[in-house]
């Protein structure tokens, strides 16, 4: 009993069991605070998404985007219910909030002098997420490397290539950005045939093999309109060029492409249309004629000589 009357005369137990007790409270409205946004931020996506429906946007690109922005702003909702819980943990600990706040602004100021970088990624980010050049499930080219966007930080951009292999681009350190993915796709071709054969009977078979595509119940709703044939677009050392276009919806250029082109090598064989290889003609013309050549046979007399 002595034991713990010293630590009664040591502690206040009622004061620290209301310490505890208001500590236990802060974590709990901050866990309901950051439900409630959860549920009120998922709502808002969900009315977001509606809304860009109706006036068109297709759902899996509004969904992107949208998903990308509310994911950020959680994020950010999330820090700031957390940091209000620290402070107000903290006075419950009688701990003079004051001076560690103002400790905490000339520490930012000098962390900011040395963490530009940071704040450049920051606010670059930022703007890649306003401006909608990029979100979550595109396809990108950054800085000449190609994959898919597996998430778009604060501070970060992470792709995964074909390969699997995962590459993390700072913010601040994007200096190209293609987006190959955005709002819809194209396969574009280059289809070489033999100079013997009428380009326009070839660009015919290659609208019959398109228009075939549209009708596949799984090619057909991934394709956007009919092909643009743009025509004969150059002449190669052994074939003819003919170049075009066939538009889909994001992401789905490489799935149609194939397939179109195991199609066009099929109807190609079928109507005896050649697809050339390279080769090399040699023409010997008359004004340079050959050397005359003049075998000697080796007699026995010329031999024992």
């Amino acid at each position: 009993m002595a034991f713990w009357e010293k630590i009664k005369e040591a502690f206040d137990l009622q004061a620290v069991l209301e310490a505890a007790g208001g500590i236990l409270v802060t974590v709990i409205l901050a866990l309901i605070a950051q439900l409630i946004f959860s549920k009120l931020l998922d709502r808002l996506e969900n009315r977001l998404i509606k809304k860009n429906e109706v006036e068109g946007e297709p759902p899996s690109e509004s969904a992107k985007r949208i998903g990308t922005l509310i994911k950020l702003i959680k994020r950010g909702v999330y820090i700031a219910v957390w940091v209000v819980a620290l402070v107000i943990v903290l006075g419950e600990l009688n701990v003079e909030i004051g001076p560690i706040l103002a400790g905490a602004g000339i520490l930012g100021l000098a962390v900011g002098f040395g963490a530009q970088n940071l704040v450049r990624d920051v606010i670059s980010g930022f703007f890649i997420i306003l401006e909608n050049q990029i979100r979550v499930g595109d396809v990108a080219i950054i800085n000449g490397t190609g994959g898919l966007v597996e998430q778009i930080n604060f501070r970060t951009t992470v792709l995964r290539d074909l390969s699997g292999v995962v590459h993390v681009f700072p913010n601040g350190t994007i200096n190209t950005l293609a987006n190959m993915t955005n709002e819809w796709s194209a396969h574009v071709f280059n289809i070489g045939v033999a100079y013997k054969e009428n380009t326009d009977r070839v660009t015919e078979v290659i609208k019959q093999v398109c228009a075939e595509m549209r009708e596949d119940p799984e090619f057909g709703p991934a394709m956007i309109g009919e092909e643009e044939i743009f025509g004969v677009d150059s002449f190669g050392d052994s074939a003819v060029m003919i170049k075009g276009r066939i538009k889909t919806k994001p992401i789905l250029q490489w799935k149609t492409g194939r397939e179109f082109n195991r199609r066009i090598k099929l109807a190609f064989d079928e109507k005896d249309i050649e697809i050339p290889f390279p080769h090399v003609s040699l023409y010997a013309g008359e004004a340079t004629k050959p050397f005359d050549l003049q075998v000697l046979q080796k007699t026995k007399e010329n031999a024992s000589d």
